[in-house]
């Protein structure tokens, strides 16, 4: 009970540890009560839900279960099991080595047993089925999507069972020590239920810790090794199931799952799909279409040609000077299918591990993902989900550094323009030598501010007063001195894309550019909407085609990396998989904050990470299971019986001397006067067998027992107080009699 009020309440450990010790000052002597948190732990961590503690090779190879479950070395680059020593020995012959790396894994089918368990998560996971508003117009919930409907029509089995769960998967490096000068990176596995009511979906109570891989390196593309376990389990989830108990509807049923979706970053993206999401080729969904171009001066592949994506008859795609130089008559390129996908990476052999060298012809596909052996994999339309917090902080990041022309950020600088030469496009742009040859002068552009108006800008933000929790303080952000932003956050990327930054550039620029900011802030607002109209989904995916476009007749080639190409593809995502904000890593992101904060072990971060979460997993499981053990008293068969108020009985005297007979017989300071008074009967009737003597004991003792104590002055008050019992009454308690 005091661990629920802690869960319930927020308290810190220091703050229950201090009321632990306030409590057994305040109880007796030899009370158990733990006096710390600590000692809490321990009672807990036998209620907590297992996991298990894998070995893996350090260098990423193997992870020593099954068939190299006895090994000491990895098969494959022959480095030891476990650390080695400093005088070069790995503790052989002892029962303490350390492994080289762990992988702590947290068995999944268990936990969604335990979901199932308490009556009323088992009645959420059953909103999308029974509480949805269901209707072709709009997307509310992944249920809504063609996804979904495509799962339920290719496996009706699976489909017909609305208690079977969808899955989203999202995994990323954190840093346990917080601090920036440390390179460890630790990886959490996190899943959540799409089941679930929207509101409730990526709430921390629901976000389940499956694994978290120890660093101090991040797997790579070798996090298929760590992941085999979890895959496993889904494998067994997708086609035996497991019987599991619904207390909502008391029955048993069989319990299958799938994952929706992956959401993650775009390097974790490329580590997950097996795509090389670097080079020419780093646009996963145009894959081989890709259009690239390699800037000489500038050092970096961008991405242009978005006018291919405008429909045929389209006016910019005879635009000339405007663009490169030329009409555009190409075709939007057309999205793979999972079948296409697993054709071109079937087979692809890797041998995992850092060690290992790549032989062969170059890939822009690296691996075939384990995620291809669940046995739906290929039938999804969207496999990996683009994250649009990432796509949205990047372009805004790049957009605001360029405007304001932030030395070292800006996307604008000589060698920007030095490739306008090498392309031969925008002639008025071109650096001019002056006089003497040693310097340059460079034609403001179009998105150009002068002084005064980057100013006015930042002046516009530094005065912005927003609501506590709306976004960080924007003034704190702002450096009017050096003219620039310093410090935001992703959220606040967020917040001065879609809200602020329209209102801060008005009146400032040149009309078209203002026009076509001001567009591109719009659409990420309607993109980021809980609520999506199907029918302006098209209108939608057209409007990022033609920002796009524009967006390339006023900067320069350099603006448009990979974040900004993604943006074509936003839509699409949206249309097929629903609401984006149920599939972007902000709740992800917070939830790896407070995992962050469960390291207070800084030699093994990640052992204490998942040590405290089975804690506040068990903690979480006896405070629904108390809520409701409670509620259920109140109201047992759907018959109310009140549970706060008494009623006084009116019974005969017999039936009150019964009761008072009763409470004597099971007191403990009056057993001493029971012995005596049947020893004395014994002696005055040594011819009667027990049971006559324990009748009449029955009769006698409270006359007896009262004389005894009116002449025993040495008697305590509650001694004497129960030998009248005067006070007795006879009252119903829910239900019964006392």
């Amino acid at each position: 009970h005091l661990v629920n009020l802690k869960a319930t309440c927020g308290w810190t450990d220091s703050s229950f540890t201090l009321l632990l010790q306030l409590l057994c000052d305040m109880f007796p002597e030899d009370n158990v009560l733990p006096n710390r948190m600590y000692e809490a732990k321990k009672i807990l961590s036998t209620m907590g839900m297992e996991y298990e503690k894998i070995h893996a090779c350090p260098n990423d190879c193997v992870l020593y279960r099954k068939e190299y479950e006895g090994l000491s070395e990895c098969p494959k680059c022959k480095t030891s099991r476990y650390k080695v020593k400093k005088d070069g020995s790995c503790g052989e012959g002892t029962t303490k080595r350390q492994p080289s790396k762990v992988l702590w894994y947290l068995p999944i089918i268990p936990r969604f047993k335990r979901l199932f368990a308490s009556a009323t998560k088992a009645k959420k996971l059953r909103w999308h089925s029974e509480e949805r508003i269901s209707d072709e117009k709009y997307l509310r919930h992944p249920a809504d999507s063609p996804q979904w409907k495509k799962i339920d029509e290719m496996f009706p089995q699976f489909g017909s069972e609305p208690r079977n769960l969808r899955l989203g998967l999202c995994t990323d490096g954190i840093n346990p020590y917080g601090t920036l000068t440390s390179t460890h990176s630790s990886w959490p596995v996190l899943l959540v239920i799409y089941n679930l009511p929207p509101w409730l979906c990526m709430k921390r109570k629901y976000v389940m810790l499956s694994m978290m891989i120890s660093g101090p390196k991040q797997p790579g593309n070798d996090i298929d090794v760590y992941l085999a376990p979890l895959i496993e389990d889904l494998k067994q989830l997708w086609e035996e199931g497991v019987d599991v108990f619904d207390a909502y509807k008391k029955e048993y049923f069989k319990l299958r799952a799938m994952i929706f979706t992956t959401i993650n970053d775009f390097p974790a993206y490329g580590n997950l799909s097996g795509y090389s999401v670097k080079g020419h080729k780093a646009c996963p969904i145009c894959e081989a279409d890709t259009h690239f171009h390699q800037l000489k001066h500038g050092k970096k592949t961008v991405y242009l040609g978005h006018r291919r994506f405008l429909h045929r008859f389209h006016p910019y795609r005879k635009l000339r000077k405007r663009f490169n130089g030329l009409p555009e008559h190409g075709i939007a390129p057309k999205a793979l299918t999972g079948e296409e996908v697993y054709s071109r990476v079937e087979r692809i052999n890797v041998t995992f591990g850092k060690n290992q060298r790549i032989t062969g012809e170059k890939n822009i596909w690296k691996k075939r993902s384990i995620f291809f052996d669940l046995p739906y994999w290929r039938s999804l339309d969207v496999r990996h989900s683009i994250d649009v917090m990432h796509v949205e902080k990047n372009v805004c990041d790049s957009l605001v550094s360029t405007l304001l022309h932030i030395p070292g950020k800006t996307k604008d600088g000589m060698s920007a323009r030095l490739d306008l030469v090498d392309m031969g496009i925008r002639e008025r742009l071109h650096p001019q030598l002056r006089d003497d040859g040693r310097r340059a002068y460079m034609e403001p552009a179009a998105h150009t501010l002068s002084k005064a108006e980057k100013r006015s800008l930042c002046g516009c933000l530094h005065e912005i007063k927003v609501p506590q929790g709306y976004s960080s303080n924007v003034r704190r952000c702002v450096s009017m001195d050096d003219l620039k932003l310093v410090g935001m956050k992703s959220h606040d990327y967020h917040v001065l894309m879609q809200q602020l930054l329209p209102i801060a550039i008005r009146g400032i620029m040149k009309d078209e550019v203002r026009t076509t900011v001001t567009r591109l802030c719009a659409f990420f607002n309607a993109i980021c909407n809980k609520v999506i109209d199907n029918e302006k989904l098209d209108e939608l995916e057209n409007e990022g085609y033609i920002i796009l476009s524009q967006l390339e007749m006023h900067f320069p080639p350099s603006f448009f990396d990979i974040m900004v190409h993604l943006v074509v593809h936003l839509v699409r995502e949206v249309r097929l998989c629903g609401p984006v904000y149920l599939r972007w890593m902000y709740p992800f992101e917070r939830y790896m904050k407070i995992l962050k904060g469960y390291s207070k072990n800084p030699y093994r971060p990640e052992a204490s990470i998942v040590e405290r979460y089975v804690v506040e997993e068990a903690m979480d499981f006896c405070k629904d299971y108390l809520s409701e053990k409670k509620e259920q008293s109140r109201h047992e068969e759907g018959r109310s019986k009140g549970t706060r108020g008494l009623k006084v009985k009116n019974v005969c005297r017999e039936e009150i001397l019964q009761a008072h007979l009763y409470i004597l017989y099971n007191m403990e300071e009056i057993q001493p006067y029971l012995v005596e008074h049947k020893k004395s009967l014994k002696n005055m009737n040594p011819k009667k067998g027990d049971m006559q003597i324990a009748l009449e004991q029955n009769k006698m003792f409270i006359q007896r027992f009262k004389e005894k104590v009116s002449h025993d002055t040495n008697v305590s008050k509650t001694i004497e107080w129960l030998a009248w019992g005067s006070s007795f009454q006879v009252i119903t308690w829910t239900g019964y009699d006392i």
